[in-house]
């Protein structure tokens, strides 16, 4: 979302450190094995080290994709999907903890191209303007810390309406 203004919320979806995990057990593997002195499993630990960099590299990529989140002053980026602020009629209300039924949002589209809420994320209703600018559609947008990108998308629509 390169020239969209300054970032107010960010999340990357993964990051990169996640793939030296696995190359740093082996590692510890390598040196137990060199402490108990019966061999060093030199190719298998260097070859399960590569595949386990290989595997997590790739869900680290995928993640930054269709889980990162970001929003600036014009736009919302949930994943893939970004929307313009502008097309944001209401921020609504988060459902209370005591409510025994789901707020009408919580069944709505999730913005981005997966399913629904992606796991560990929490869903933020949104009502957003139809192009054609008579209706409107519910959806959810979502992060991590949704608490502060509440917070953030409040501040962003209130600067837009004033």
């Amino acid at each position: 979302m390169s020239g969209s203004g300054a970032i107010r919320f960010t999340e990357p979806g993964a990051r990169w450190r996640a793939v030296a995990v696995g190359p740093a057990l082996c590692l510890v593997v390598l040196l137990a094995d060199l402490v108990v002195g019966r061999g060093v499993h030199w190719i298998a630990l260097g070859l399960f080290a590569l595949l386990l960099a290989g595997i997590t590299a790739l869900q680290v990529a995928a993640a930054r994709r269709h889980v990162s989140v970001e929003l600036t002053d014009t736009a919302l980026r949930n994943g893939v999907e970004t929307i313009p602020v502008s097309s944001i009629a209401a921020l609504l209300p988060e459902r209370a903890p005591t409510a025994r039924e789901h707020a009408p949002w919580e069944s709505a589209r999730s913005l981005g191209e997966l399913v629904g809420v992606p796991r560990r994320r929490h869903g933020i209703g949104l009502r957003l303007t139809t192009p054609s600018g008579g209706d409107t559609v519910l959806v959810q947008a979502w992060a991590r810390d949704h608490a502060r990108l509440r917070t953030e998308l409040e501040s962003v629509l209130s600067k837009k309406a004033s």
